[in-house]
């Protein structure tokens, strides 16, 4: 970890690093086993202090993940722990590392058990059964213990080395059946799998080990990276003394439609909320009395609207205008799906000079089959023409319409499908949801480690676009103001301000449930968390990371 910043690696990443560590800096795998083994071994002794009476059973497999679990058993029984391994393969198919401490552990006395897993009598189970080499289904004897193991689970604590067996170490999907583990020692880097819906769930907390395997190699890219809150509060931007309103951004809120007016305030508010120095709302005229009812501080600009209440295309040039007087658009949210709207909204996107936040209804008209019936088959590649920044923030639904798959495709793989829409609109994209992804068309991917399923209510989106619209605003005095003390390859881009955005948005979320409770918990809640959101990381006491012997706490 560098500046509060986690790298977030995949299968193929992690054998890369391991084959570097081992054949070019000659560091030899079985030193490697060992430190990962007495990683294990030390949070099994946490672990054991919140259990009940019993000894620790170690669940092997046949790999690397297993011979870490005989590690982790030799140095448990020889600290006085009572344990045994149960091993869920066949010891003459052991790889040299794994199966030579199989013989140290018979050595010293651990008991080595075959056939049925007995699970009664354990206060703690290590999971030494599969790490990140799992490429298919869990099946037969392996796909059997991992059952007996969920059974144990409400009397025992589960501790898994690297990740929950069963998991997909790059997407956190299950391969038949997985472990539900109580903690999760994740050997030389985290894996994206566990900070991705349901892996996420399955890890339990989450500790890093370090163990001396490096952290870069040649032609190795990492999959995708966490901030800290130390990384948050470093993006934060700043609000000196001498500051006006000017000084901070104005925001045009182009949104709503009748029966909607509650996306458009919610989103104006939250950028209110969020620092923007001004905020304007150009709405369809027929709701603008309701507008300025519910806000009082943004202000409004009626413009042409159809019968139904809703954005007609004559309202372009009233908005286009209004956009040249300000510095960022956000467009979308409550404005519908008619015809007329839909054909607006491409204009404005085409037309538009400033830096674009489009979210909801403003996604719909570039949704793959809406380019095929307009006969536009370029409908995300035209957000590639746009000159200044574009930010999109799809919920799985909204994505999948844009890539033309289903809801299921996306999240089975959200880092993957966030790249895919990256790349294919030249925009930043955020896709929302459990752990909400950032992504760059360069291939840059952040995982956002904040939120709570008490933001899974109505608005709460439209409250994430007010943010990242507010934080753009913002954007071109933080620039100026920190070319004079960082250098260049510090500045904050479109990414890094839809990175914090989702980041702050979770953490308001995580702030309001824990005072409240998880459930009820409405938009304009979180609206009125935020400027509290923000002081506290600014204020935040600069801290090492959370440290346990060799264990680091992530995120």
């Amino acid at each position: 970890m560098k500046d509060g910043v986690w790298p977030l690696v995949g299968a193929a990443e992690m054998r890369a690093l391991d084959r570097h560590t081992i054949e070019t800096l000659r560091i030899p795998g079985a030193l490697l086993m060992e430190s990962a083994g007495r990683a294990v071994a030390e949070r099994v002794l946490t672990e054991r202090e919140s259990s009940g009476p019993g000894d620790v059973l170690v669940v092997c497999g046949g790999g690397n993940n297993g011979g870490d679990g005989l590690v982790a058993a030799r140095h448990l029984l020889l600290s006085g722990v009572p344990v045994r391994v149960a091993l869920v393969a066949d010891p003459g198919r052991l790889g040299a590392d794994a199966g030579a401490n199989l013989a140290r552990a018979k050595a010293v006395g651990v008991p080595i058990e075959h056939g049925r897993l007995r699970t009664a009598g354990a206060a703690v189970i290590v999971d030494a059964l599969f790490g990140t080499g799992l490429t298919r289904s869990v099946e037969g004897a392996a796909a059997a213990a991992i059952r007996r193991i969920l059974a144990a689970r409400p009397h025992a604590r589960v501790v898994s080395i690297d990740l929950p067996s069963g998991l997909d170490a790059d997407t956190g999907q299950i391969q038949g059946v997985a472990v539900a583990a109580d903690a999760t020692v994740a050997i030389a880097l985290p894996k994206s799998g566990l900070l991705l819906e349901p892996g996420r769930s399955l890890a339990g907390q989450v500790v890093v080990a370090r163990i001396g395997i490096a952290d870069t190699a040649p032609r190795t890219r990492v999959r995708a990276a966490v901030w800290t809150a130390a990384a948050a509060a470093a993006h934060l931007p700043e609000r000196p003394r001498d500051g006006h309103k000017g000084r901070f951004g104005h925001v045009l809120v182009v949104a709503g439609a009748r029966g909607t007016s509650g996306a458009a305030a919610l989103a104006a508010l939250a950028a209110a909320r969020s620092g923007a120095g001004l905020v304007t709302i150009a709405c369809p005229a027929g709701i603008n009395d309701v507008l300025e009812q519910k806000c009082t501080e943004p202000m409004t600009a009626p413009v042409p609207d159809n019968a139904d209440g809703s954005f007609s295309r004559d309202a372009a040039m009233p908005i286009l205008g209004l956009a040249r007087e300000r510095d960022v658009v956000a467009l979308g949210p409550g404005v519908g799906r008619a015809a007329d709207t839909q054909e607006l909204v491409r204009e404005l996107v085409a037309e538009l000079r400033c830096p674009l936040v489009l979210d909801a209804d403003g996604l719909f008209p570039f949704a793959a089959e809406n380019a095929r019936a307009a006969r536009n088959p370029g409908a995300l590649a035209a957000l590639k023409g746009r000159k200044a920044a574009t930010i999109l923030t799809p919920h799985p639904g909204e994505a999948a319409r844009l890539l033309g798959v289903a809801a299921a495709d996306i999240n089975r793989d959200r880092v993957g499908a966030a790249r895919q829409l990256a790349e294919r609109s030249g925009a930043v994209v955020v896709l929302k949801g459990a752990a909400t992804v950032v992504t760059a068309p360069d291939g840059r991917v952040l995982v956002t480690p904040t939120g709570t399923p008490a933001l899974a209510t109505g608005g709460t989106g439209d409250v994430l676009t007010g943010i990242i619209a507010a934080l753009l605003a913002q954007a071109a005095f933080e620039s100026s103001s920190r070319a004079k003390k960082r250098s260049a390859d510090a500045s904050a881009g479109p990414f890094e301000w839809a990175a914090l955005g989702a980041w702050l948005h979770g953490h308001a979320g995580d702030r309001v449930a824990a005072r409240c409770g998880g459930s009820g918990i409405l938009a304009g809640d979180v609206v009125a968390e935020l400027p509290g959101t923000f002081e506290a990381l600014r204020r935040r006491t600069p801290e090492s990371p959370s440290r346990s012997g060799f264990l680091l706490a992530f995120p």
